[in-house]
């Protein structure tokens, strides 16, 4: 499971909210915790009214005392700043990755937002999008669980063979924390379609409709196999599966079932690219009230 932990942080109160996560599973995984600042070129002082901190010295001294003050007694850390300025702080991020060998980065999600987000994906969607390595993103604000703890996991699967990455990573994370998982697989309705299924579904909505309930029953099939071998390893886990939006879905779910945390594979898609394949990933990280566990998928064949 995950042992090294890498947490980058701008100097704000809103990235220091990934702090009490990252401490919660160091000390459940007996884990490490590596702070990291990186130095951004013509960085603003402020983002969000917030301070951030672009001077070497000063942001050493800040990671010093921020480990000081949140990391308790007995969990192994250091810190690091990156000193040479840096245009593409999600890349810079990532480059570390090789460096310290994390395999795990925690973050809040902080971005400048407006046009530039919407185009290039907030630093923590790039992390996830360059990188290989699990994210687990704070949504900014979040005061669910202050301490960190986990109890209920919501891991939302699509079914496709080889895409259940997610899902062993949330196998593995219920087994150390000890926490119940819920399986969900959202299935669309026709007017949920995009692309090309839209189209067809348009031109053939008798058959569209047959096929959409053929993927339903599928589904809980699939969904079914999961809760034997999840059980059989005495997990507690349930699972459903729902109709229509896949992302009002999750947080529908999610909500009702007042789950800690949602634990996603993706294929960490951005920008434009995001927005023309449907994504859910860039538009559950910027609605999600909880936090989000991101498992890069690794495609296979």
């Amino acid at each position: 499971m995950f042992k090294n932990l890498l947490v980058p942080l701008d100097g704000s109160p809103t990235s220091e909210t990934a702090l009490s996560y990252a401490v919660y599973m160091a000390q459940k995984l007996g884990a490490s915790i590596t702070l990291i600042h990186i130095i951004e070129a013509d960085a603003p002082k402020e983002i969000h009214k917030e301070r951030h901190l672009t001077l070497p010295d000063e942001a050493l001294a800040y990671l010093k005392q921020t480990a000081q003050t949140f990391i308790p007694p007995g969990i192994s850390y250091e810190v690091h700043v990156h000193t040479e300025e840096v245009r593409h702080v999600a890349r810079s991020i990532v480059d570390h990755v090789g460096e310290f060998s994390p395999d795990l980065i925690v973050m809040c999600t902080h971005g400048r937002g407006g046009p530039r987000d919407w185009i290039l994906g907030s630093i923590a969607q790039q992390v996830i999008a360059f990188g290989k390595t699990p994210v687990l993103l704070i949504p900014s604000g979040c005061t669910r669980k202050a301490e960190g703890e986990f109890c209920q996991a919501l891991v939302p699967l699509d079914g496709v063979a080889g895409h259940d990455q997610g899902l062993d990573v949330a196998l593995g994370f219920a087994q150390f924390c000890d926490i119940s998982l819920h399986l969900l697989m959202v299935i669309p309705n026709p007017a949920n379609l995009k692309g090309e299924e839209a189209a067809t579904g348009r031109m053939l909505p008798g058959a569209t409709a047959a096929m959409l309930e053929l993927a339903e029953q599928n589904g809980k099939e699939y969904l079914a196999r999961h809760l034997i071998r999840l059980r059989e390893l005495k997990l507690r886990t349930t699972a459903e599966v729902s109709r229509g939006d896949p992302v009002t879905a999750i947080l529908n779910t999610a909500r009702r079932l007042d789950s800690d945390i949602i634990i996603l594979g993706t294929h960490g898609k951005t920008g434009l690219d995001a927005f023309w394949s449907g994504s859910v990933t860039p538009r559950l990280s910027g609605q999600s009230p909880i936090p989000l566990l991101l498992v890069p998928v690794k495609e296979t064949g």
